[in-house]
């Protein structure tokens, strides 16, 4: 592994050190970290389109902040600092320049503190690059910036105070995208992630501090993968999609694994051991054939039920670009009961890149996602609504439509770990046709209220704005 540190990141280490002396010695020290970690003025998302255009427009496009699925998990409520943090895929001055962002929610007092630059992607306006969030036993906030390809490199940062997000340490800059990493208590971390070496192919590695790693290990090459990652009670729980040929836009077939021993070894839902890097596309964690339906497979969460069998949500598609030949746009549950697989659809969508987040708690499973459509009909994301069901997936009602008469779109709803009733999902919103701002929004358990992130701020803090029908 190659690790580069920067010399302003020394610095950092010694500036800390000096506080500590001066603050001993009362005397009186000018901190260089507003230069080091500056503030964002405000909540301000990113715009983005991928550029592969059709007659109903971009493949995918709009306010992208809280964008990919892949990010995971982009939100933690931490229950000792009694806040939740979230990371975003920032704009710099509304423009098409990305800055990786922390910020948090105070629940103590409904507040968001002014948001802070982890990582200034210096040009980069592509939200692939966005970030993902952990946090470790000691309460330190570890940020795993994306890379891009094997062309833009991925960066590892920690927190140098626990629960703060006003300083951060670089720890590594490495080969990965698509971050997902997973603290588990007394173990560390597993980090589960993408490089780009046949295809996109999902690679794994292990960390008892987060400082010094274990090898990449590859769990999939089968051409290509997306992945949901999700850990309980220790044990580590992924599920993916697969790229015939290595093209993305051909992605289907659905396949789960889960590991007990920080992937030492990687098994099947029923328990079985499997071989890995898997490359047969019929090996023994194949959970349905879609290829074989004519069906593209749209990764978007992961949960458990009461009795700690993985539940997983995906959208199928007839067609990888946005218009009606695409459509039915199925929103799916998949779940592992009894010793098979159970599929529930739940709803249709207009779009292959609506996402949403399953909410299990005990017997009402819910939905929070853009399923109904926006102002932009083939835009990626549309209206935000509540779906819930209490008869494990089997049937689903829609409960509310949370945003209504919208003038953007609201898409990438996320679901944060551990969600907080006060902090229930954040996402972003956007014009998908041409460059808008992009604003972030969050709502709370009842799904009834909606908060709008203020998009500048005069101070180190502010309420969210309750919004209403725009």
């Amino acid at each position: 592994m190659n690790v580069r540190v920067r010399p302003s990141v020394l610095f950092l280490r010694f500036e800390y050190a000096l506080l500590i002396v001066c603050s001993t010695l009362s005397c009186v020290a000018v901190s260089q970290n507003e230069d080091l970690f500056p503030k964002v003025p405000g909540y301000q998302g990113i715009w983005f389109e991928l550029g592969q255009k059709g007659e109903y427009g971009d493949k995918y496009s709009g306010g992208l902040g809280t964008y990919t699925a892949k990010h995971r998990p982009i939100a933690i409520y931490a229950p000792d600092a009694e806040k939740t943090f979230f990371v975003y895929g920032a704009s710099k001055d509304g423009k098409r320049h990305l800055l990786n962002a922390i910020g948090c929610y105070d629940h103590t007092t409904g507040t968001v503190a002014r948001p802070t630059i982890v990582h200034d992607k210096q040009g980069v306006d592509d939200p692939h690059d966005n970030a993902s969030l952990a946090i470790d036993g000691q309460g330190h906030l570890w940020v795993f910036i994306s890379g891009r390809g094997r062309s833009r490199p991925g960066f590892k940062y920690r927190s140098i105070k626990p629960y703060d997000i006003d300083a951060f340490e670089l720890i590594a800059e490495e080969e990965f995208t698509y971050p997902q990493p997973v603290w588990l208590p007394d173990h560390g971390f597993l980090h589960c992630f993408t490089k780009y070496t046949k295809g996109r192919e999902l690679y794994w590695n292990a960390s008892a501090d987060g400082r010094t790693w274990t090898a990449d290990q590859k769990l999939a090459g089968m051409g290509g993968h997306y992945q949901a990652t999700e850990a309980r009670n220790g044990v580590v729980y992924t599920a993916f999609n697969y790229h015939p040929g290595g093209v993305v836009d051909k992605r289907t077939n659905l396949y789960f694994v889960q590991s007990n021993d920080v992937g030492k070894t990687w098994r099947t839902a029923d328990g079985s051991p499997i071989e890995t890097p898997m490359t047969d596309t019929a090996c023994a964690a194949l959970v349905r054939d879609f290829k074989s339906e004519g069906l593209l497979v749209y990764m978007k969460d992961m949960q458990f039920d009461e009795d700690g069998n993985p539940i997983m949500l995906i959208v199928t598609s007839r067609h990888h670009m946005p218009g009606p030949q695409g459509d039915p746009r199925t929103w799916t549950i998949v779940h592992w009961r009894d010793g098979g697989w159970r599929f529930h659809d739940v709803t249709t969508s207009t779009h292959n890149y609506d996402m949403g987040q399953l909410y299990i708690e005990k017997s009402r499973w819910r939905i929070l996602g853009p399923t109904e459509p926006g102002p932009f009909r083939w835009g990626s994301g549309g209206e935000v609504a509540l779906w819930e069901s209490v008869d494990e997936g089997k049937s689903w009602k829609q409960i509310r439509v949370l945003t209504t008469n919208s003038p953007m779109n609201h898409g990438y709803v996320r679901r944060p770990l551990n969600a907080h009733p006060d902090f229930y999902a954040i996402w972003a919103d956007g014009n998908p046709e041409i460059l808008s701002q992009s604003r972030l929004y969050f709502t709370d358990a009842t799904a009834e209220k909606v908060y709008r992130l203020p998009y500048k701020m005069e101070h180190d803090s502010a309420q969210p704005e309750l919004i209403t029908d725009e």
